[in-house]
């Protein structure tokens, strides 16, 4: 079912199938695109270019949306507060399957790349390994001469700009975002910080790397800068001693101010692409003390019971702030006059984890991120904005869609070709080399589809697990997080639940890039895990059975759709790009000591930085003695050390560390957990 293979060894009867069917599918996409502009009355291509805001919330629910929480109860209503997402949606078109990656890093290098997630990255990869005999994809994320939308964008005259996570790589300049295209970036590098201190503290990834999380990850790049961020606010005493007495420490507002001056000072009279790129909802859940009051007097004022779990009315306060950035944002394109010829594009990058504590719900969606379940990749996404016909808006699309068909979309809207020139010039090269080939775009340009109402993808690769071929859905092998949760989730009972070690616990846990377990034995992995085993094969109609509740693998009536669907994966899956990605480093924490304890790139990076100002004799004492001791951490001795400590103890403090991850905020335990 897998294919760990470092070579692309197709045969060419698969590759020029898939060749065909790309072409056709973007021809279809062209044809549709022009006649429904015809039609609608809308901007069509080759008319003065739309502004595009592209907006990718982090870890954001299925149930936490407003949207989806009109027909239930008062108190869901009253906690999932997005009246600014809300009317968005009401102004344009919901996506009602619109598939991402089950995990963050994946779905970012899928939609930056314009490829499916199995053709450009499929892990979470720590961004200090480097595999120096693979210079092109031998680091996490998007390998290096492949495209990305913002180059695209910029081909067609676009000023690019980006704001918060990135996640798409890291390790040499050409994975960043200046090195994908955008001319700014204000935010970090990695899957998750601090978003006071803009650390790396443990509970934030639930990762412990090679530099022993020992740097900063915030950054920046313009026309006259490149490096770590000192500003004024970020480097006051206030924000270092108790950033969260201020709001202005907190760097989703940052971000947000970051936004508004993009817009601020845009030419309208120039296409401008913003992306807009949250941190929020993704752990640790932090926001100001503001929003918890303000989100605790809307459901008082709405007559609704106190949230009963610490976890989730942090959580929804914290939806409450992105709700209120788009707010401003979408403000200040009207103020701007942007909006009339803005598209506006609105998705989640995975969907909601619902392990503690991530703390999201999926509620009526099976399963959360890190699985392949609806819950983890069918996510919330619409498309706004005055680019949107008027006679579309309102209106739900419900065919096949993924987060890497947007490059493709941008590109058809502004007039450039998708296909990756550099990334064919350099397989020239990864040929005679025997590595990995990088595969082409295959994205599918979606606009058309979305104004005829016809199906983009009928056969979507969402892994080398699953395989979606509308409405039959095929799942292979061990999936976590296999539960469904209910209208108010979590809540005590769950709280207990974790308490009597019953999970759900985190599934990803590393030390030095290698997965650690909570758990002695699979068994209980499993158990904590909420783990099912589809082994060959778990069948689904997930048109009539949303939630994934009927297996219809052993009924004999479907025996020929499940074999269809087997047969299909074990096809698609020959063409999966599974580079070598190396194993952590000791240079990438050497570069973040020279750079002033800023993670950053550190492979052929010397001309990257702006030059800080020389240290002083102290401050350089301590950076070598620093770099020393990072060294001597970084040996096979100690790493085999921390490792083997790692595998004993994790297990022993699971349960305490488990009881301590949610609170149970009043005395009332409301079964509200569909197991």
């Amino acid at each position: 079912r897998h294919n760990n293979s470092n070579t692309n060894t197709s045969s060419s009867s698969n590759t020029a199938a898939a060749h065909v069917d790309s072409m056709v599918r973007r021809s279809a996409g062209i044809i549709l695109t022009c006649t429904a502009a015809c039609v609608a009355g809308g901007n069509a291509i080759g008319d003065v270019k739309p502004h595009i805001l592209m907006i990718l919330a982090d870890d954001y629910g299925w149930a936490n949306l407003g949207y989806h929480r009109r027909d239930g109860s008062k108190q869901a209503q009253l906690e999932t507060h997005t009246p600014n997402l809300d009317h968005l949606i009401d102004e344009g078109i919901f996506l009602n399957r619109h598939y991402a990656y089950k995990i963050c890093s994946p779905s970012r290098s899928s939609l930056q790349s314009g490829r499916l997630a199995v053709h450009v990255n499929t892990v979470n990869t720590g961004v200090t390994v480097h595999n120096a005999s693979d210079p092109v994809s031998g680091q996490a994320a998007i390998p290096r001469n492949m495209t990305g939308m913002a180059q695209k964008l910029k081909e067609a005259g676009y000023s690019t700009h980006m704001v918060g996570k990135w996640d798409a790589g890291m390790a040499a300049p050409e994975q960043t975002p200046k090195g994908k295209g955008y001319d700014s970036w204000v935010g970090y590098y990695q899957h998750a910080n601090d978003y006071w201190r803009k650390n790396m503290p443990f509970q934030a990834t639930g990762e412990l790397d090679n530099c022993f999380n020992s740097f900063m990850d915030f950054s920046m790049h313009n026309s006259t800068f490149c490096g770590g961020v000192r500003d004024a606010v970020s480097m006051s005493p206030q924000c270092l001693q108790d950033p969260s007495a201020d709001p202005a420490c907190y760097e989703e507002e940052a971000f947000k101010l970051r936004a508004l001056q993009v817009i601020k000072e845009h030419d309208p009279s120039s296409p401008l692409f913003l992306f807009y790129s949250f941190h929020l909802l993704h752990t640790p859940l932090q926001v100001h003390d503001s929003y918890l009051q303000k989100i605790d007097a809307i459901v008082a004022a709405g007559g609704g019971e106190k949230i009963d779990s610490e976890n989730r009315r942090l959580y929804a306060a914290m939806t409450l702030y992105m709700d209120e950035a788009v707010g401003e944002v979408v403000a200040a394109l009207k103020a701007k006059g942007m909006y009339d010829n803005t598209l506006i594009v609105f998705s989640s990058d995975n969907g909601g984890p619902i392990y503690v504590p991530g703390s999201a719900n999926n509620h009526p969606l099976r399963g959360g991120k890190y699985s392949d379940w609806e819950g983890g990749i069918r996510v919330n996404a619409f498309v706004s904005g005055g680019l949107v016909p008027s006679d579309k808006r309102g209106t739900v699309f419900d065919g096949v869609m993924s987060i890497a068909d947007w490059y493709g979309t941008f590109c058809e809207l502004a007039g450039v070709d998708q296909t990756d020139v550099a990334a064919a010039k350099a397989n020239e090269w990864l040929k005679t080399q025997n590595l990995p080939l990088l595969p082409p775009v295959d994205s599918v340009p979606v606009w058309g589809y979305l104004l005829n109402g016809s199906n983009p993808r009928p056969t979507l690769h969402i892994s080398a697990d699953t395989v979606l071929q509308y409405p039959y859905k095929l799942l292979q092998g061990k999936q976590t997080y296999a539960r469904w949760q209910g209208e108010l989730f979590p809540n005590c009972t769950t709280i207990d639940m974790s308490k009597a070690d019953m999970g759900p616990a985190f599934h990803d846990l590393k030390v030095f890039d290698h997965p650690e377990s909570l758990a002695y034995t699979e068994k209980t992995n499993e158990r904590i895990q909420w783990i099912d085993d589809c082994a060959d094969g778990c069948l689904f109609n997930v048109e009539k059975d949303p939630a994934e509740h009927e297996n219809l693998a052993q009924d004999p009536a479907f025996a020929d759709t499940l074999a269809k669907l087997q047969a299909a994966l074990k096809n698609l899956n020959i063409n999966n790009f599974n580079p070598a990605r190396g194993v952590p480093g000791v240079n990438a924490c050497l570069k973040a000591v020279d750079m002033g304890g800023y993670y950053g790139p550190y492979i052929d990076a010397d001309d990257f930085y702006t030059p800080l100002p020389p240290v002083t004799p102290g401050q350089y004492q301590k950076d070598e003695k620093l770099k020393a001791l990072l060294k001597l951490e970084n040996s096979k001795i100690v790493e085999f050390g921390i490792e083997a400590v790692a595998k004993t103890f994790l297990p022993l403090v699971r349960k305490p560390w488990a009881a301590s991850l949610d609170k149970c905020l009043k005395d009332s335990q409301p079964d509200m957990l569909v197991v």
